[in-house]
């Protein structure tokens, strides 16, 4: 099991009701830790509508995790 930091912003703040958290989890990849949060938190936007990033650059949803990364699931962003 890893500790991961991570930070929500716009739609995942709000269906989480934070802005970040340490979580503790089995998941390896952005990719189950995304699939983990949304089935903690009862959400269903699918990972393709967001980017990921890991310790402050810009990662793949396969990347490996290592314990005590930052992550941030980073949502779509509309501009005006």
């Amino acid at each position: 099991m890893n500790t991961y930091h991570l930070q929500y912003f716009s739609l995942l703040g709000d269906f989480t009701k934070k802005s970040c958290e340490t979580l503790t989890s089995k998941a390896s990849t952005p990719s189950e830790l995304y699939a983990e949060i949304e089935a903690l938190y009862s959400f269903s936007h699918g990972k393709d509508n967001f980017r990921v990033a890991i310790n402050d650059e810009f990662g793949e949803w396969n990347s490996v995790l290592n314990d005590g990364d930052n992550i941030v699931f980073i949502p779509p962003v509309a501009g005006g």
